[in-house]
């Protein structure tokens, strides 16, 4: 699964990892046990978690009935069924999130969209410090498809998981495509035989793994530090009765 170099950044590293927590949700179209094209590149990002004692939690989300809304808990608004809150626990225990979509048409999968309106459900919720709750949580994605779109993709992926309080790090997303049209996807094999499609792109390895250890790096600098400092963040500032009506003079 890991290259020679990805390897050998994992046995040279001296950070511990140990005490952080990654979720990874593969947003594929596909139900258990078809394969995915998506799964097998967040497979190296899964493998160099845990090469570093990070505790890793995978989730298919099409595998669970995920209803639509922008509610913590659908059942809650006239929905018989709804497996999110479960999710939930793992989104909110995870120091790192790694979302994965495929692209169709251009854009994340459906399964993706509604991922990022649940997690939207909980953006009014807040930690011990009046903060947003996903404030301290670092995010990342991966994308695959046949299709142009990697960047565009990324973009509104991350745009998401920013706007709700995550901390996005530098080369906080990776991809792989293959040529326009129909053809063979990531990680399918080849037709002489020889290897699997993409495993070999450097640029895709080289930015999953970028986007991996900023991942672990940017967690770990926010566990140390406590999270993010709570001066002028915090929803408790802004709540009835304690909003400042006319600017403090000594702020001048």
């Amino acid at each position: 699964m890991l290259d020679p170099t990805q390897e050998r950044l994992c046995d040279e590293n001296r950070t511990d990892f140990s005490d952080l927590k990654a979720l990874t949700i593969n947003c594929t179209l596909k139900k258990s046990p078809e394969g995915s094209h998506t799964d097998k590149l967040l497979g190296v990002t899964e493998a160099i978690l845990v090469r570093n004692s990070v505790s890793l939690e995978q989730v298919r989300l099409v595998d669970h009935d995920i209803a639509p809304g922008v509610y913590p808990d659908m059942t809650e608004h006239r929905v018989e069924k709804d497996d999110w809150p479960t999710i939930w626990e793992r989104v909110r225990e995870a120091d790192i999130l790694v979302i994965g979509t495929p692209i169709w048409l251009g854009e994340k999968s459906s399964v993706c969209q509604r991922l990022i309106e649940r997690l939207y459900a909980h953006s009014g919720q807040t930690n011990d410090k009046g903060q947003y709750v996903f404030y301290g949580k670092v995010g990342g994605c991966i994308v695959t498809g046949n299709e142009d779109g990697i960047k565009h993709v990324g973009m509104g992926v991350l745009y998401s998981l920013q706007h709700v309080g995550y901390t996005i790090p530098p080369q906080a997303d990776a991809g792989w495509i293959g040529e326009a049209g129909p053809g063979p996807s990531y990680g399918d094999a080849r037709e002489d035989g020889e290897g699997y499609v993409g495993f070999d792109n450097d640029f895709t390895r080289r930015n999953t793994t970028f986007m991996t250890w900023n991942l672990m790096h940017m967690a770990r600098m926010l566990k140390d530090a406590g999270g993010i400092p709570a001066h002028g963040n915090s929803v408790d500032l802004w709540k009835e009765g304690r909003r400042f009506d006319a600017p403090n003079p000594d702020y001048r």
